[in-house]
């Protein structure tokens, strides 16, 4: 095992209960697929506009994000 995974796992340890078979789902779906992920049109089209967002500077501030991450308790 290596240590980045080490690493992962202490953290999932720290998660609520919810949060660690959240997590331990998609691990073990990823774990498991020999398939390749490919985004649809529509998703590929929403990562284009957020890049061209981010291009344009039109991202939150550090201080947007922890207000946004305070209000929802993360």
């Amino acid at each position: 095992m290596t240590n980045k995974v080490k690493e992962a796992i202490e953290v999932l340890r720290e998660l609520p209960e919810e949060r660690q078979e959240t997590v331990a789902r998609a691990i073990l779906q990823y774990a498991s697929s020999d398939d390749i992920y490919h985004l649809s049109d529509e998703e590929r089209a929403e990562v284009r506009a957020g890049l061209a967002e981010i291009e344009r500077g039109d991202i939150a501030s550090d201080e947007e994000v922890a207000a946004v991450m305070k209000r929802i308790g993360v």
